[in-house]
């Protein structure tokens, strides 16, 4: 098992990742709630996202399919949390965490709750690409 990768409650699992980011909060939130910046790392394009809980938010993968989501928590700059709904997999429970780190960056924390144990590691790389790749975005627009 990952150590990542925790049990989460009754057949649910939680993937959490943490990294230190060398921007700001109020940087890295835009990131993670706008969606022309959204779109830039996230694994499906977003095409709509109403920032306040009870939001819809709209996905669309690469091959054309919708996946909605709800936004279940928002305390700009801190924490942003939505409910994806997938057809295919079930819900996830997505959650970003922003705190300072007193040198003028941030610390994130991500969790992705889901149900289906079986595809973990695969999901656990992907968004290691993911948070990878958000990093890399963030920098490139200083």
């Amino acid at each position: 098992m990952s150590e990542a990768l925790r049990p989460a409650g009754e057949d649910r699992w939680a993937l959490t990742f943490v990294r230190n980011i060398a921007h700001p909060p109020e940087k890295v939130w835009r990131a993670v709630t706008e969606p022309r910046h959204l779109s830039r790392w996230y694994p499906m394009v977003v095409e709509r996202l109403e920032p306040r809980v009870g939001g819809t938010v709209t996905f669309r993968d690469e091959e054309g399919t919708v996946v909605p989501a709800e936004v279940t928590e928002v305390d700009p700059p801190r924490t942003f949390a939505l409910r994806e709904h997938d057809e295919e997999t079930g819900e996830h429970d997505l959650r970003f965490v922003l705190e300072e780190d007193g040198a003028g960056g941030c610390r994130l924390t991500f969790t992705h709750t889901f149900a289906d144990r079986t595809w973990a590691d695969r999901t656990e790389t992907g968004w290691s690409r993911c948070l990878d790749e958000l990093e890399r975005i963030l920098d490139e627009s200083d």
